[in-house]
């Protein structure tokens, strides 16, 4: 398998997890997190990541997998954070995470 297609494989994971995430804090801003179709489908996501873990694992180094696979998450998480609902970084923050992408 190819490189390139197994870096979208490891991109592709990360989006799946981030939209997880995005269920899991639309959850968490509710008055029951856990009791709620957001909840479900944060489960939902994290389980359907999980099957392209699986698939990525056979065809590359878990190592490999983890510095692109945190990459992404950071990239990620963050954008969703700061253009979806409205957080802010803070400068020890930018810090961080201009250390995480280095």
């Amino acid at each position: 398998m190819s490189s390139w297609l197994i870096t979208l494989a490891i991109i592709g994971i990360a989006v799946v997890t981030v939209v997880g995430d995005y269920f899991i804090k639309l959850a968490s801003l509710t008055s029951s997190p856990v009791q709620n179709k957001w909840f479900l489908a944060g489960c939902a996501m994290y389980i359907l990541s999980t099957f392209g873990w699986v698939f990525t694992l056979r065809h590359i180094k878990l190592a490999s997998i983890g510095v692109l696979y945190s990459l992404s998450i950071v990239i990620l998480l963050a954008a969703l954070g700061v253009f979806v609902f409205g957080e802010t970084l803070n400068r020890l923050e930018l810090v961080g995470f201009g250390f995480a992408v280095i």
